[in-house]
């Protein structure tokens, strides 16, 4: 039988796609295996917890060196539990600021963790009996690595691995930081009153990746320590907290334009 050709105006049927062609067109961040095996979650897990947590330490000998005894150091990290605004208001008194003014600037820095909650309030979809215990695990570090993950059982792992160790050593090395700041007495003479500002700029520097955020971390330095000489103590960190909508403001403007 005579062979039959094919017009050259007629389509060929493509030929069917392989998994390896598929898998080299999908975005990396959709390859990513859903099936995460949970000894990986914890062992990132850990490193953050435990990479964090030893920062406690500086927070008690901050504390105690700030003039707050020990019951009361360790009180705000069992209550409080957010390093950022612990190290603001503890800042905010040892440069002689009024407590409200110091509680004013924490409780503005511990905002962000509400907003946290809203993303991880869906992703984690917790009992309603649960929610009221794992909000006080909602830190920068827990949200970090709960969206991190590719699947919600492993979010929740993640969130909880990082929650407990970062909690259970955040309190027991600022317990060893403020009884050891007891003991060396003037903490000033030995140079650790350092040690809070160095390990807030340390948790912060990472987080500073776009234009914009270094923008607004710029620009709050510029009015924080510009505005010391002539503000209260306490009340700078309140007035650099508007670098961030100016920034948005005129990168808008910017954008219009």
């Amino acid at each position: 039988m005579a062979e039959r050709s094919i017009p050259p105006s007629a389509p060929t049927a493509a030929p069917p796609a392989r998994a390896d062609d598929a898998e080299q067109r999908t975005p990396t961040a959709a390859r990513q295996d859903p099936a995460k095996p949970d000894r990986a979650v914890v062992r990132d897990s850990l490193g953050v917890g435990v990479a964090v947590g030893l920062s406690g330490f500086a927070f008690g000998v901050t504390s105690v060196g700030a003039g707050l005894d020990l019951l009361q150091t360790c009180a705000l990290s069992l209550l409080v539990f957010t390093g950022a605004s612990q190290f603001a208001l503890v800042g905010a008194l040892a440069a002689g600021g009024n407590p409200f003014t110091a509680a004013a600037g924490a409780f503005f820095l511990g905002t962000r963790n509400a907003f946290y909650g809203l993303r991880l309030s869906q992703l984690l979809a917790l009992p309603r009996a649960v929610r009221p215990f794992a909000a006080q695990w909602v830190i920068d570090e827990t949200a970090a690595v709960a969206l991190a993950q590719p699947t919600r059982r492993a979010a929740r792992l993640g969130f909880t691995v990082t929650g407990l160790t970062l909690y259970v050593l955040w309190n027991l090395t600022t317990l060893v930081g403020a009884l050891g700041a007891e003991a060396i007495g003037d903490t000033d003479a030995w140079g650790l009153d350092a040690a809070g500002p160095a390990v807030f700029l340390a948790l912060l520097a990472p987080m500073l990746r776009s234009t914009t955020d270094r923008a607004v971390a710029g620009l709050a330095v510029v009015l924080g320590l510009g505005l010391l000489p002539v503000l209260p103590a306490g009340v700078p960190v309140l007035v650099a907290a508007l670098a961030a909508p100016a920034v948005l403001w005129l990168r808008g403007r910017r954008e219009v334009r």
